[in-house]
């Protein structure tokens, strides 16, 4: 199991995929990564936004409702693990703890993913489907403003008056 965490939720329009972006913890370098982009609808894209965002709002969402019975019930979220992709359908089981029991549930990976980050249990994926389902992910360099000014003052320093001549 590869260690997720949620790299950005890109919501689109209503009627309209969003992306849900995840990328493994153990792999995030300094240059280079690997994501796992998760198309999803407006709906769960919402709901995710207010997970994400540990919005509370005046009334339980349906994902509030199932974690208070869960907590009700004595039993928390443990994790949840990625563990199939067919095609751009992911599937995930959302595995809940029961004292010293396991309870594994099958659950879409939005629903999962909403309910863990609620209560800041861990994202996992098995090592078959991110080689499956991820992209390589290049970051940029941060500019490097001292660099950028040595090579400015390189520059007009190499400067002659011939360098202006417009004719």
């Amino acid at each position: 199991m590869v260690p997720l965490r949620v790299l950005t939720l890109i919501v689109t329009g209503h009627n309209q995929p969003s992306v849900l972006v995840l990328e493994p913890i153990e792999e995030a370098a300094a240059d280079a990564s690997r994501i796992v982009p998760i198309w999803i609808g407006s709906t769960e894209a919402a709901q995710l936004g207010v997970a994400i965002e540990h919005a509370r709002l005046p009334r339980p969402l349906t994902h509030d409702l199932f974690l208070d019975a869960i907590t009700n019930l004595d039993a928390r979220i443990d994790h949840v693990l990625v563990d199939n992709v067919q095609g751009q359908t992911f599937f995930a089981k959302l595995v809940l703890r029961a004292g010293a029991r396991l309870v594994e549930l099958d659950a879409r990976p939005t629903d999962a993913f909403a309910l863990a980050i609620r209560q800041q249990a861990p994202l996992y994926i098995t090592e078959e489907v991110l080689e499956r389902a991820s992209f390589p992910y290049l970051f940029r360099q941060p500019r490097n403003e001292e660099v950028e000014l040595q090579e400015f003052r390189t520059f007009i320093d190499g400067l002659t008056p011939e360098d202006f001549d417009l004719e």
